[in-house]
């Protein structure tokens, strides 16, 4: 490899300080003695000492990417480099190649504007311009638009053949599920029989409990864990306990009957199917169900009113529903301070209260309320301007989501060409976040088209709260539970002076909002 000349220059000539980039996209021979970016920089050398009667020298400092791409400029040497720029101590900036420094437009016309400011030159060795003139950087223009038109092109060609990948139900890389691993040869997903039993066991103990939570509290009391495996490089990733969207995400991937979802159309997968497909419709079905009524069937089955929304008045906690049982007619039911619950009954003077007392308070305040004409006209107009706002709301979060999908849509699109173990990780985390986000996508427009379905029925609620008391009387445990939570946003009770205090979501009724006591 060529040695900088270092050597002073003859007096009267200005000294030129010439920092040579090197850039490599993938890690790809980058472990030889003797690699691309050595010969770059060879060549800048020579370049450099062609150029010594006019001051030039090269300084000893190597600013080297191995790795990188050029479409961004997260790199480190690049980074390091405009940082000696700002500071002074660069007075060129050499490259092999224009498209050595980026690919991208707009990045050149950034690192040209810090270049610029500081006075500092750009050389290119095999296109004879620089930007100190007119002509140059008219030229250095152009080529960049072609590089970016290139990588532009390449970009789009690996996307439409991802694509076309996923539509013939190919596995295209990215977080490998529970239940399979990658094939020897890489591209395709075989059956791990020893997974695949454990995850046919996680779909019949949803299907047993009914919901998420117990089941990630069932799978992590076993010590199950998610896929855990190894990059090429040998670093161990995944193996995460069960968390309710982690879990959810499981139960919901199409990977295990068989399938593949890409853009919202599912076509048949190359690989083998582990779960029955009588067993995925049922598991999807209880979870759109769980999705509608909350799981409320599931994890309210003994009718607490309050569940969710009573807090503890004296230490701020939550208060959680429990039962006693003392003979086989007989149930006994409470609320009890979480804090008391965890820490003794010493540590709050609330404790507990009886859940039917403490319930019978606040739809006392409940049948008041609804003798008053104008706050039931207020409660509609309210109710429906909150539906309003939700959609709302779940609309630009949906927005968002498929904004940064497409972002990493376009990302790996522009890796997949690469390669290179530093890539291979980036596309797994990629792959990951984007089968996370789809989920989330999911969930969102069933909330939205359960919202869109939902308006307030003006008539019913009208004669739910004037004819309070028959109705009341007629509805099921789970009715009651909903109608109290449409109108009621919390519950305080303090059990130092027997006050419960009713938090309702509508301000005309919260401005006519009076505390009530249990007797």
């Amino acid at each position: 490899m060529a040695v900088a000349d270092t050597r002073t220059p003859h007096a009267a000539t200005k000294l030129v300080r010439c920092a040579i980039y090197t850039r490599k996209s993938t890690e790809e021979g980058l472990d030889q003695e003797y690699n691309t970016l050595d010969a770059q920089r060879d060549s800048a050398e020579a370049f450099i000492r062609s150029q010594r009667h006019e001051g030039w020298v090269a300084l000893p400092e190597r600013y080297d990417d191995g790795g990188y791409t050029g479409a961004n400029m997260d790199r480190p040497a690049l980074k390091k480099l405009l940082d000696d720029v700002r500071a002074g101590l660069v007075d060129c900036v050499m490259v092999y190649k224009v498209d050595r420094l980026t690919r991208a437009l707009l990045d050149f016309s950034r690192i040209v504007e810090v270049l610029d400011k500081h006075g500092v030159s750009f050389v290119s060795v095999t296109q004879q311009f620089n930007t100190t003139s007119s002509l140059g950087r008219l030229t250095l223009n152009i080529l960049l638009s072609f590089a970016q038109f290139e990588r532009e092109m390449i970009s789009e060609r690996t996307r439409d053949k991802m694509s076309a990948a996923r539509r013939k139900g190919r596995w295209i890389g990215g977080h490998i599920p529970l239940g399979y691993d990658l094939a020897e040869k890489g591209g395709a997903l075989v059956v791990n029989t020893d997974e695949a039993t454990r995850v046919r066991e996680i779909f019949h103990v949803y299907l047993e409990h009914g919901s998420l939570i117990p089941t990630v509290r069932d799978l992590n009391n076993r010590g199950w864990r998610l896929k855990q495996w190894a990059t090429r490089r040998g670093t161990p990733t995944g193996g995460r306990e069960f968390t309710k969207n982690r879990l959810y995400n499981l139960l919901t991937n199409m990977v295990y009957v068989g399938k593949v979802d890409f853009g919202g159309q599912v076509y048949e997968g190359e690989h083998e199917g582990i779960i029955d497909p009588a067993v995925w419709q049922s598991v999807q079905d209880r979870l759109r169900h769980n999705a509608r009524t909350g799981g409320r069937e599931v994890r309210n089955k003994y009718g607490a009113l309050l569940k969710g929304i009573l807090k503890c008045g004296s230490c701020q906690t939550g208060m959680t529903h429990t039962y006693t049982q003392k003979s086989a007619n007989k149930l006994y039911r409470y609320y009890v301070c979480v804090t008391a619950h965890q820490k003794g009954y010493g540590e709050c003077p609330t404790r507990s209260v009886s859940a039917p007392a403490v319930e019978q308070a606040v739809i006392d305040q409940l049948r008041g309320i609804s003798r008053n004409p104008q706050i039931v006209a207020a409660v509609l107009h309210e109710l429906e301007d909150g539906r309003a706002a939700n959609i709302d709301s779940l609309q630009r979060e949906r927005r968002l989501i498929e904004k940064e999908l497409g972002r990493i849509s376009d990302e790996i699109a522009g890796l997949a060409p690469l390669g290179g173990k530093l890539v291979t990780d980036r596309l797994a985390e990629l792959q990951e976040r984007a089968t996370a986000r789809e989920a989330k996508l999911r969930e969102i427009r069933e909330q939205l088209a359960a919202t869109a379905g939902s308006a307030v029925d003006a008539a019913a609620v009208r004669q739910a709260l004037e004819h309070f008391d028959e109705l009341w009387a007629e509805m099921s445990p789970r009715e009651q539970e909903r109608f109290v939570k449409t109108l009621v946003e919390g519950v305080i009770y303090n059990g130092e002076t027997a006050e419960v205090t009713v938090g309702f979501r509508t301000k005309g009724i919260r401005n006519l909002c009076v505390q009530g006591g249990i007797q």
